[in-house]
């Protein structure tokens, strides 16, 4: 406040100046009137520091800027590997490189009307204060890189207030009130956007039973998204009609979606938005809702993600999934390496990968855990425990840069 208060009275004073070459020109008369030059210094002086005065009555109301400052992100950021492989779901930090687990969320199924069942989450935030996960309350959540700052909608399933928590004092810097209702924050690369999705109800709504269940048939209720601005508090509402499932005729590389949930993400610089899909060719938007090209050079890997398939030195590239996966060179697309893993998630550095590895013998697909594989596969670190990924009550990590 005082450093506000100081710099708004220097700009008013830089507004009030003694006119250049004043006493010059007022010494120069001195031959001819010399009280009368000295008079009119005085005067004008005094005339300028009345005016100054004048300028700076009543005093000034100090507002509270409309953006929020948030934590710096550490620098250099932390490189070495976290492991916990003795809890599921975690109790410790996992990481390795420049990526780790930031959050992670456990879902429930519970029956309601019309023999439909609804798919609930529940979220746990990494806490720097513990070095341990923490279950919050909150709809749908975040993390920023750097992993200060969480950005987190207020509610149970879908709810109208987004906020940004600190993570080190668990604290809610700023709450922004929403007149739509959003059911999931997505962070932009630089940390200073979030990409909030409208729902006119709630998306995770199933039909069926056992095997046979599946996301109920009818349009997404995505009615379309806020790009919150943390550095000017800004909220802007943009409508977006969801995706549908393709149609016979359609043009092909149509994108289409069958789900009922269709968060925004980011492309990997931050000046477009794009859309998932059941498919890999995913829409891409202006920030204002506009169809837009997919940026250039920019490869995205899995579905729903917005990783980047390139290492960071730009040589390699992920592969799809598969038992055994592989990673290929992006100048000439020969295979540099192959690694007995079910899925590559994100480059943890130039040679190693974050990955789903099996347990065992990969006798059960679902039975698995996150590890650290290096490019050529010989080399494999377990990061967390082994777990029944499509168990009820399985969690499932967020992988953020640090």
């Amino acid at each position: 406040m005082t450093r506000l208060l100081r710099d708004t009275m220097e700009d008013w004073a830089d507004e009030a100046r003694v006119p250049p070459g004043l006493a010059d020109r007022a010494l120069r008369r001195r031959a001819w009137k010399p009280y009368g030059a000295a008079v009119l210094v005085a005067a004008m002086i005094a005339a300028v520091a009345v005016f100054v005065t004048g300028q700076r009555q009543p005093d000034p109301v100090i507002r509270p800027a409309d953006g929020v400052t948030l934590p710096a992100r550490p620098s250099p950021a932390p490189t070495d590997v976290r492991t916990d492989t003795e809890h599921s779901p975690p109790a410790k930090l996992i990481a390795a490189g420049r990526m780790a687990v930031s959050a992670y969320y456990r879902t429930r199924r519970e029956p309601i009307e019309g023999g439909l069942t609804r798919v609930r989450y529940s979220w746990s935030l990494y806490d720097p204060r513990t070095d341990s996960y923490e279950q919050t309350p909150y709809a749908w959540l975040d993390v920023a890189p750097g992993l200060q700052v969480a950005a987190v909608v207020e509610g149970d399933l879908l709810g109208k207030r987004v906020g940004v928590l600190d993570m080190n004092t668990r604290q809610v810097l700023r709450w922004y009130d929403l007149e739509h209702s959003v059911g999931s924050v997505a962070w932009s690369p630089d940390g200073t956007r979030i990409v909030a999705t409208a729902y006119s109800s709630y998306p995770n709504i199933m039909q069926g039973e056992g095997d046979q269940m599946g996301p109920v048939m009818t349009a997404s209720p995505r009615t379309g998204y806020y790009v919150i601005d943390t550095r000017t508090g800004e909220a802007a509402y943009h409508e977006l009609a969801p995706l549908g499932d393709s149609r016979p005729g359609d043009e092909a590389g149509k994108p289409s979606n069958t789900n009922g949930r269709q968060d925004l993400g980011w492309s990997m610089d931050g000046a477009l938005l794009w859309g998932p899909t059941t498919g890999l060719n995913r829409p891409f938007y202006t920030l204002d809702g506009r169809p837009a090209d997919a940026p250039a050079g920019q490869r995205y890997h899995r579905y729903g993600s917005s990783l980047s398939a390139i290492s960071p030195n730009g040589r390699l590239a992920l592969g799809d999934d598969g038992l055994p996966t592989k990673i290929t060179e992006v100048a000439t697309g020969r295979v540099a390496g192959r690694q007995r893993v079910l899925q590559l998630h994100a480059w943890a550095d130039d040679e190693n990968v974050i990955a789903l590895g099996c347990a065992g013998k990969c006798e059960n697909e679902f039975n698995s855990g996150l590890v650290l594989v290096s490019v050529d596969g010989s080399k494999m670190t377990q990061l967390a425990a082994d777990r029944d990924s499509n168990g009820e009550g399985a969690w499932h990590w967020v992988l953020t840069l640090r």
